[in-house]
């Protein structure tokens, strides 16, 4: 669930806008409507009537998502810019599946499909007149940018240790239940605090926090955070929270000095050799919203997912201290749900994959023995958290990997029979 809204923009209490008028401040921002692209266009054309991206209808959702960070009275982003010379993503021989993918992308309803196997791009598939040029918001896959992060932070030694205590990091979470939580407990999801994730309670935290009017001077989740009980002792429940995981963004930005954007780029986006510059949305004091909302194209994505299953490394030098992402990508919490865990912002599978997912069915899945990737980008009907596509989404990668399964087996038969 992303930690933002986008209820800075004007919108009546009636929950109505005028497009007319959204365009003519557009024009006076300096934006003007000649300059727009077309999916910019597209975006005022249905824009949202009301400040919370959940209830947005489905056509918004459509034109927004792939339009966030270039509609200034909806949202302001930094950018995070690209190196000269992308990693390669050679095509290769198209992937035999068992199962219609129009039929799937259609169910998903997806904006793009990519399989990467073996680093050679097996799949790439658009829709939603989406394509490899535009970038789409990531939701909460962010987290697992942000995850990352903290690992190139450790290596670089802005962050000692990750049992280190978050207040150690933000002063002013002295006093508040964060002082007996480790950097550790954040990212695994296992502070205790007491946290209420319902996207349908208009009085939840995940609800009042994006309202919530911070101190003076202080950062606006810091603000909210530092105020809530203990629920549990640090490190004996898991318990998903959005607002600890921009919490974690804060941390970052204190230990390093630096705009999350900048550092993603530093550490990332430059040496790896992503294609194209993303963006990464901030929070209304300016913070990047670091469990949420980076903006980037579908390749990138996938070299993302290249870059963290051949172990985080640039070079042959990993980002991350030795030994630190295979922790990162493995079982850290349980979740309740058999053969499946939680890592440092990353969901787990028994079978030695892993994924980040993000709401309305963005997603990267890593299968690192099949040397798999597979990178959704997509605005689900059934809402943020549609349970019949995300267990289509699932049963997909299953059949993924058993093609890729017989695909080996074949070669191997071959090769016998030779």
């Amino acid at each position: 669930m992303p930690g933002f809204r986008f209820g800075e923009c004007n919108v009546k209490k009636s929950g109505k806008i005028v497009v007319t008028v959204l365009a003519s401040l557009a024009v006076l921002a300096g934006v003007g409507w000649a300059g727009l692209d077309k999916e910019t266009r597209g975006l005022l054309a249905t824009v949202p009537t009301n400040r919370d991206l959940l209830f947005w209808k489905q056509d918004q959702r459509d034109a927004a998502f792939r339009a966030l960070d270039r509609i200034p009275l909806l949202a302001k982003a930094h950018v995070v810019p690209a190196g000269g010379t992308p990693m390669p993503l050679p095509p290769g021989p198209p992937l035999a599946l068992p199962v219609d993918v129009d039929t799937y992308m259609a169910g998903q309803h997806s904006a793009a499909l990519l399989i990467v196997h073996d680093g050679k791009l097996r799949l790439e598939r658009y829709g939603l007149g989406f394509d490899a040029h535009g970038r789409w918001t990531s939701f909460s896959v962010a987290k697992s940018f942000t995850s990352t992060l903290v690992g190139a932070a450790l290596r670089d030694g802005y962050i000692h240790s990750m049992d280190d205590k978050v207040s150690q990091y933000i002063p002013e979470m002295k006093g508040s239940a964060y002082d007996d939580v480790s950097i550790r407990q954040l990212l695994t999801m296992t502070s205790g605090v007491q946290w209420n994730e319902d996207y349908a309670d208009p009085n939840s935290d995940v609800a009042r926090f994006n309202n919530h009017k911070p101190e003076p001077g202080v950062e606006s989740i810091v603000s909210y955070l530092r105020r809530l009980p203990r629920a549990a002792p640090a490190g004996t429940r898991w318990h998903y929270s959005t607002g600890e995981t921009n919490l974690v963004g804060v941390l970052l930005a204190n230990a390093t000095g630096k705009p999350l954007a900048t550092y993603l780029s530093e550490k990332i986006w430059v040496p790896v050799g992503m294609e194209q510059q993303a963006t990464w949305i901030l929070s209304r004091t300016g913070q990047e919203i670091s469990g949420c909302c980076v903006q980037a194209a579908s390749r990138d994505y996938a070299r993302f997912g290249v870059f963290v299953m051949n172990g985080g490394k640039v070079d042959g030098r990993p980002v991350a201290p030795e030994g630190w992402l295979a922790q990162a990508t493995s079982k850290q919490a349980g979740i309740g749900d058999p053969g499946r865990g939680y890592g440092y912002f990353w969901w787990t599978y028994d079978d030695g994959s892993y994924a980040a997912k993000g709401i309305f069915g963005q997603g990267i899945f890593i299968d690192p023995k099949r040397r798999i990737v597979i990178v959704s980008n997509a605005d689900w009907a059934g809402g943020a958290t549609d349970r019949k596509a995300s267990q289509a989404r699932e049963a997909f990668y299953r059949t993924v990997q058993k093609a890729i399964d017989d695909e080996a087996k074949g070669v191997t038969a071959a090769a016998a029979a030779r």
